[in-house]
């Protein structure tokens, strides 16, 4: 029946693309009323959303970090926890620990959740706790589950984490190492806004109060959401310009340009390419497409390699961050590999 209809097994019928699509211009929609002049970063973090990946947003203060999560979590109508993040927060203060009670007569020790037992975690300020706190969500992030004393514990599904950070410039601050960096799917930079949204802001908002907001995506609809992301398409040769350009970002690799050469000690790692593809797919459904082009890559790439780069010393010295260098890769990298195969070159 499909082939008679034109469409191709395996993917997304057009009518599907097209709901799903629209269901995703309702949550960016309310998003863009809350936050005003971020559009970019608000299709970022709901493309990791998609694609069931956890964010990393870091900004100076009073930027609207938190108050995106929070609204977030609000029109998904997900259950939300925030932590804030301190430098005495333990780990038990995330995970939750055991407490002696009576029961009957007896005593005996009763577990009692951590607030990381929820759909959507604000950890705010994520680098101003201690590395050991930090830990604490490693497990949670990489595996959906917590293990206290001995015992594992499924999270519930879905299950995000959305921190906060200050830049590490700032005083106070723990940054957070290569491992707990990693299973960040996007790290998403907020910059400052200009003189035309901070004028709507002051017009437009007693207080900078946001405007009220009701759920637009239930639980159920997400679920499909998730479903309806996966379905989409990914081209070998997608793929294979999504492996080149992590495999570039290695120094030791022959395509690797000079600036990554110069600068970058340890290229991204496989999870890396894991998330650009699943965040090229919710990109590709958010605009209204059931297959991963070129240019859905591209535009993920950056949030999602640039906080796996570690760059040696002198990059700092000569201007170079992660996100120029994955720029840098982006223009020495070409979308359609040059020569033969390696298959072919071989015989």
């Amino acid at each position: 029946m499909r082939e008679e209809t034109g469409e191709t097994p395996g993917l997304p019928t057009p009518d599907a693309v097209a709901a799903g699509q629209a269901q995703i211009a309702r949550l960016v929609g309310e998003l863009r009323r809350v936050i005003l002049g971020k559009e970019q970063t608000i299709d970022e973090v709901v493309a990791s959303l998609l694609a069931r990946g956890h964010v990393l947003l870091e900004g100076l203060p009073g930027l609207g970090k938190t108050e995106l999560v929070k609204a977030l979590s609000r029109l998904l109508s997900l259950d939300f926890r925030r932590i804030q993040f301190t430098p005495d927060l333990l780990p038990t203060d995330i995970t939750g620990s055991h407490i002696l009670q009576e029961r009957e007569g007896r005593k005996e020790f009763v577990f009692h959740p951590g607030p990381v037992f929820t759909n959507i975690l604000l950890a705010d300020e994520i680098n101003r706790a201690s590395p050991k706190t930090q830990a604490a969500l490693l497990e949670a992030m990489q595996e959906r589950r917590v293990t206290a004393f001995g015992e594992t514990r499924t999270l519930p599904d879905p299950f995000f984490v959305l921190a906060t950070q200050n830049p590490i410039e700032l005083e106070g601050t723990y940054p957070l190492p290569e491992a707990q960096l990693d299973r960040f799917m996007f790290k998403v930079d907020i910059a400052g806004v200009d003189r035309a949204v901070l004028e709507e802001i002051l017009v437009t908002r007693v207080h900078g109060e946001p405007p009220p907001l009701s759920a637009v995506v239930s639980a159920t609809a997400l679920r499909d959401l998730f479903a309806l992301v996966d379905a989409v398409h990914l081209p070998r040769s997608v793929a294979a310009y999504i492996a080149r350009l992590v495999a570039a970002s290695h120094p030791s690799s022959g395509e690797a340009p000079d600036a990554v050469r110069s600068f970058v000690k340890y290229g991204s790692s496989p999870r890396a390419a894991i998330s650009i593809g699943a965040a090229a797919r919710a990109m590709a459904l958010m605009r209204g497409r059931p297959n991963v082009g070129f240019d859905d890559v591209r535009q993920v790439a950056r949030p999602a390699m640039a906080h796996r780069l570690v760059l040696d010393y002198t990059a700092r010295l000569e201007g170079w961050d992660g996100r120029r260098l994955v720029d840098a890769l982006l223009a020495a990298v070409p979308e359609i590999e040059r020569g033969l195969p390696q298959t072919l070159a071989a015989r």
